[in-house]
């Protein structure tokens, strides 16, 4: 009995295998932590918005308050107490796929003195935060599944303003009919502006009745952007049309997201790369070729909740949009 158990313990060492210690070297490390936080940082919505929980499945319900409590008067000391009644609906967050896949022949990554891969990852978080914000901002390749952009949703709410040529942009900013008060009549309070980069010229010409710029106390230090103690951004990932809207104002409490996968990298050795029309770009094997994958999914959402204010959906939005006259 005690030959045969050391017969055994012979014959199990003898067995060679490739583990994860002998491989570890080759198994790529998925940086996601690292990489969400690079999206979000490139994306202007992703960073303004507000981050819900990961979803655990390709949709997120989230329940949102539609109609209010009312309380009334009793009428005398014998009058009869009212009832009431409170509701919520429900909107969903369907998580989509964003995906980008760069092929590299290997004799280029072994000739290259530098990183390829180490320069090409934070270009495609630059694009993934590009396609993130517009399709949130402008309905640009939206998914199917996902609602109207911000701009849409603002235009459709009648959350627009119009700023002409001899307009006075002060007022169409903090004016009584101005951005601002756009959204303050829905019942929110604006915490934010995204604006076009040439917004930034516009707002450093405003000056006031004595000629003195308003954003620029001198000439020296840099120019500190905020409307009516907001702050103030300029996304220049390329994403912001400034065909569409000139400034974004809003409650970005009130733009929320939740991601179903962060942003993963794979390298493929073998496989092929096909065209839309279905012929095939490349054979990895037959090439000679790597090609990194990216893969990221999410959803958004605005809730978007009944307030005592304006209780009307169709007139409600927490964002206003500004955009230039014809």
């Amino acid at each position: 009995m005690n030959r045969k158990r050391m017969d055994l313990r012979i014959f199990e060492t003898d067995v060679n295998i490739i583990d994860r210690t002998g491989a570890e070297s080759l198994i790529p490390v998925q940086e996601s932590n690292e990489i969400i936080q690079g999206v979000v940082a490139q994306s202007a919505v992703l960073s303004r918005g507000r981050k819900l929980a990961n979803m655990t499945s390709k949709q997120y319900k989230m329940p949102v308050l539609n109609m209010l409590p009312v309380a009334y008067f009793v009428n005398g000391d014998s009058g009869q107490k009212q009832t009431t009644k409170q509701a919520w609906d429900k909107k969903f967050i369907t998580a989509e796929e964003i995906a980008v896949i760069v092929p590299v022949p290997e004799a280029v990554l072994d000739d290259s003195e530098y990183d390829i891969w180490g320069e090409v990852k934070p270009r495609i978080i630059e694009a993934f935060g590009k396609v993130i914000d517009g399709a949130i901002l402008f309905d640009v390749d939206k998914p199917a599944t996902w609602r109207g952009g911000v701009v849409t949703t603002a235009t459709a709410a009648g959350a627009v303003v119009t700023l002409g040529s001899e307009d006075n942009l002060y007022d169409k900013i903090m004016a009584e009919d101005g951005v601002i008060a756009k959204v303050e009549n829905s019942g929110y309070f604006v915490n934010g502006h995204m604006a076009d980069i040439s917004m930034r010229a516009k707002l450093r010409g405003l000056k006031d009745t004595t000629g003195n710029p308003i954003f620029k106390t001198d000439m020296q230090s840099r120019t500190a952007y905020s409307l009516d103690g907001s702050p103030m951004n300029f996304p220049n990932n390329g994403a912001f049309d400034k065909a569409k809207a000139l400034m974004i104002s809003g409650d970005f409490s009130q733009l929320v997201y939740s991601i179903r996968q962060d942003i993963t990298f794979k390298l493929f050795t073998e496989g092929v790369v096909q065209n839309t029309d279905g012929t095939i770009a490349y054979n990895l094997m037959q090439n000679d070729m790597v090609a990194l994958r990216a893969v990221m999914r999410l959803g958004w959402e605005i809730p978007n909740p009944i307030n005592s204010l304006q209780k009307d959906k169709t007139k409600r939005c927490p964002f206003a949009i500004m955009k230039a006259g014809a």
